[in-house]
């Protein structure tokens, strides 16, 4: 497949909206349904159910992307090719690039279209062209094991349907698993030699600016989940 037909999606005709904006609208209707929904029941937004409640819809967009990742892993290894030809072409970096392109509507829920998150972001890291690699079995791994448990997470942080304790044990798993992971990940970057083809500014915005991220939130996290764990109630979350 030559770099004209990798880039088949991006010129699909139609109405297209940009990937930023999606994104924002995706991740910011979530959080604000849950949000809205914990103010009606408990009469208050406390910050910080605002900070995970926006992580863990967060995650539940990038589990879809990660689905993706498993769902279209032969097709993402050529349409690398487009995006670091791309980048070399303009200068231009390319999950940049692919964060301000087009998504045609009429694709938006088209695996196809998210492949490219993961094309445009093997330019910094060529393990998600590669599925013996740490890097592309752990986002995959997370993208088909924490959607549904994300999910209950936040309701029960939302309504109490679970008891707390309950709620925090729950918590524990998830969070730990995104600490450990991550850091994994960053380690397995560097042990693999990932790191020496990048820019000291492209390792700080595109591997450690989003895996730190990932870190620091969900040790928050667990020390929410261990405070209802101990507490036995939803107190820390300002119920």
């Amino acid at each position: 497949m030559d770099a004209h037909k990798a880039a088949e999606p991006d010129s699909t005709k139609g109405p297209k909206i940009p990937v930023a904006v999606f994104v924002v609208l995706v991740v910011g209707v979530q959080a604000l349904a849950w949000n809205v929904a914990s103010y009606r029941l408990h009469g208050s937004i406390d910050p910080l159910y605002l900070l995970l409640s926006l992580f863990l819809s967060i995650n539940l967009l990038i589990c879809y992307w990660e689905a993706c990742l498993y769902l279209r892993r032969d097709y993402i290894a050529k349409r690398a090719e487009y995006w670091r030809g791309r980048g070399a072409a303009t200068g231009r970096a390319p999950a940049l690039a692919f964060l301000f392109s087009g998504v045609p509507i009429g694709h938006i829920l088209s695996p196809t279209t998210w492949a490219d998150v993961w094309a445009a972001y093997s330019v910094y890291d060529d393990a998600y062209t590669d599925r013996r690699t740490f890097g592309f079995n752990c986002d995959v791994g997370n993208g088909f094991a924490t959607p549904i448990p994300s999910m209950i997470l936040l309701a029960s942080m939302t309504t109490g349907f679970l008891p707390a304790v309950v709620a925090g044990i729950l918590g524990v798993a998830l969070f730990w698993q995104w600490v450990y992971v991550s850091s994994l990940y960053i380690v397995s970057f560097y042990i693999s030699g990932g790191h020496r083809a990048l820019s000291r500014l492209d390792r700080l915005v595109w591997v450690w600016t989003p895996n730190t991220v990932w870190v620091l939130i969900p040790m928050l996290g667990l020390y929410v989940a261990v405070r209802l764990i101990l507490d036995g109630t939803y107190g820390v979350l300002g119920r």
